[in-house]
């Protein structure tokens, strides 16, 4: 419907407005609604070196928090560093909850999100200080399946949510505001979208496969081709 249309102003690339609308939203959502981050915070974002990762990482940083972030190679660490992140654990050789409590001496992260969902959603509840936030926001690795609430009690009673994107941009006006948002922070340089690489329409599933694989360092956009107005103005592209 038209009223989920937003402006993109003369200074953002069309690419660059496609990649924040999906992601770049879901990581403002995430950092300034769900679990407003603030000076002195401590935060766990998964796959840190994938597009919302990257745009989660920078937009907790200019809250004040501290963030940690997961990653599955040295390359990632070292760009989630270049992002912001002031940890970075390889997941795939360590237990990373372990690591999450050394680093905070033991107390826990105020927040995880969760973007892998069956791979880590259980060692994600260990990270967390008692009352603290898991955001399960994907499942990258597959569905969670059951969660015995006592888990949660037995945790420190913690929070658990399942949020939704549609839930935190209800109305034209939270669509426009938090768009807008991001879009004047890359403006004014703050924010960097890394776009990964674009597909082909026709390619889908090579991009599925690249998701899937966990190989992606940034967005993936797919290109539909571009919309012109009559002014010869491009309205429309990936």
């Amino acid at each position: 419907p038209a009223w989920k249309l937003v402006t993109v102003p003369d200074a953002v690339p069309l690419e660059v407005a496609a990649a924040l609308q999906l992601q770049g939203m879901t990581a403002h959502y995430l950092t300034h609604s769900l679990y407003p981050l603030k000076e002195g915070d401590s935060c766990l974002i998964h796959a840190g070196a994938g597009g919302m990762g990257q745009l989660a990482i920078q937009l907790a940083k200019m809250r004040g928090a501290m963030v940690i972030v997961t990653v599955g190679s040295e390359e990632k660490a070292e760009i989630a560093r270049e992002r912001g992140a002031d940890h970075a654990i390889l997941y795939r050789d360590v237990d990373f909850a372990e690591v999450v409590r050394e680093i905070t001496d033991g107390e826990g992260v105020n927040v995880v999100y969760d973007s892998v969902g069956k791979d880590t959603i259980r060692q994600s509840i260990k990270c967390l200080k008692p009352r603290g936030m898991l955001s399960n926001n994907g499942n990258a690795s597959g569905p969670i399946g059951a969660l015995d609430p006592l888990t949660l009690a037995e945790a420190g009673s913690v929070f658990f949510t399942r949020p939704h994107l549609a839930d935190y941009i209800p109305t034209p006006q939270a669509r426009t505001e938090r768009s807008q948002d991001l879009y004047r922070l890359y403006g004014e340089g703050r924010l960097t979208v890394n776009l990964d690489r674009s597909f082909p329409l026709a390619d889908a599933m090579a991009a599925h496969d690249a998701l899937e694989g966990r190989q992606t360092k940034g967005k993936l956009l797919l290109e539909v081709g571009c919309i012109s107005a009559a002014s010869g103005s491009k309205i429309g592209c990936s």
